[in-house]
Order: C-alpha cells, then sequence, then structure tokens
C-alpha cells in the first residue's frame, strides 16, 4: 500500500467516526385525501424499511396538504431529543397544493442538493424525463436531516432504499456533531458574558471604593485647613 493509499484511508476512517448505528426516524406523510386507518403505503414502506434496517421509528404522523402544517410539524419534530432524522412523503410535485418544499426550505440551516440531484437521477431511469416534475428536497432543520419524498409509492422505495437508508447514519452523525458544537458555543458565550460582567461589576465597586476613600481624604484635608485657620 502506498503512502497516498493509506491517507485516503485514514481520512475515510476520521471522516465516517461519528456515524450513527442506529437512528431514530419521525415519518411525516404529507396528504390530504389519505389516513392511516385507510392506508398509507409509503409511509408504510419507510418504517417497514427503516426497521428491516435496524432503526426506530420515533413518530409517524400524517398531515394534510397545506404550507403552514407542513412547515410547523417538520420544525417541532425536528426539536425533538428522540427524533435524529425526517422523512417525508407527499406533496413534491408541480400542482398548486404541492408545497412541501416551499414549507421546509425556510427551515433548512443547510441545503443537501446532492439528495434531489441524486433522486431525479435514479428516478430517470424507472420514469424517464417524468423525473423533472419532481422536487424532492434534503437539508438540515436544527441539527436533524430532513429529506423529502414524492408521495408514490414507488419513489419512495427508490429514494429510501437507494438513497436515504445508504447515508442516513452518516448525515445523522455529523448534523448532530454540527448541533452539538453550536450548543457548547453557546454555554461558552453565555460564561464569557458572566464572567465579563462579574469584571465590569468588580472594578465599578473597586472605582466606588477608591472614589469614597478620595472623598474621605478631601473632606479630612478641609477640616484640617479650617482647623489651622481658626
Amino acid at each position: 500500500m502506498t503512502g497516498h493509499d493509506e491517507h485516503d484511508g485514514h481520512d475515510e476512517h476520521d471522516h465516517h467516526e461519528h456515524d450513527a448505528d442506529s437512528v431514530a426516524i419521525a415519518v411525516v406523510t404529507v396528504s390530504s385525501s389519505r389516513s392511516l386507518d385507510e392506508g398509507d403505503p409509503s409511509g408504510d414502506h419507510i418504517v417497514a424499511a427503516f426497521e428491516e434496517a435496524g432503526h426506530e421509528i420515533a413518530v409517524r404522523e400524517l398531515i394534510p396538504d397545506d404550507y403552514d402544517s407542513v412547515q410547523g410539524t417538520v420544525d417541532r419534530l425536528a426539536r425533538r431529543k428522540d427524533t435524529d432524522a425526517i422523512v417525508t412523503t407527499g406533496g413534491t410535485g408541480v400542482t398548486p397544493d404541492d408545497v412541501t418544499p416551499e414549507a421546509v426550505a425556510g427551515l433548512f440551516a443547510k441545503t443537501l442538493p446532492g439528495f434531489g440531484e441524486l433522486f431525479r437521477r435514479l428516478s430517470y431511469e424507472e420514469v424517464g424525463t417524468r423525473t423533472i416534475g419532481s422536487r424532492a428536497t434534503a437539508g438540515v432543520v436544527a441539527g436533524t436531516p430532513v429529506f423529502c419524498l414524492p408521495g408514490s409509492e414507488n419513489a419512495v422505495r427508490l429514494g429510501v432504499d437507494e438513497v436515504i437508508l445508504p447515508e442516513v447514519g452518516h448525515l445523522v452523525g455529523l448534523a448532530g456533531r454540527e448541533e452539538a458544537g453550536d450548543e457548547a458555543g453557546e454555554e461558552e458565550a453565555d460564561e464569557t458574558g458572566e464572567e465579563e460582567a462579574g469584571d465590569e461589576t468588580g472594578e465599578e465597586e473597586a472605582g466606588d471604593e477608591a472614589g469614597e476613600e478620595a472623598a474621605d481624604e478631601a473632606g479630612e484635608q478641609e477640616t484640617g485647613e479650617t482647623d489651622e485657620t481658626v
């Protein structure tokens, strides 16, 4: 093995050292026409695929095709301590009520453009040029990777099996590491602020004491001068 190969191997190991072996997934079906009781084959596949791969389902919800519902739900789930990643299905097409990409875009701290690009490339092999009508997207919200897939069961199978499952542990590890770093930075800033406030208070108190001493000395001098005059 050459030195170059060894270096590449070392980088690869470091790059994956934070990968999560098992992740907790929130599954969200975006549809105004389906219900969990009457059947949700796309959501069912997401659940089955992740559980078969050794992951767990933290929560499963079905919400209407509504901008506020999608945005509020994703934002709320991303901030749950028991949720590592979110997978949504539905609302990524081009009809007037397909608003999932717009609803989540404002939440993304980072976008993952490669997800949509790879999904459409793989989808082209199955549906041809019709794949341009898919607006599958992904990004990171509050340290939580969010993947938005179409509502079609075939599209969900493709996206979950071929794209998300192979990379979800890696992305969760990296995104969670970044969030932890942000929290540590905030705590450090708070501590620094408290120390600075303490220093300022100490300096003010020292200044007040010095001022009082100077005033006392000045008073004593004036008293002495008065006595001498008298």
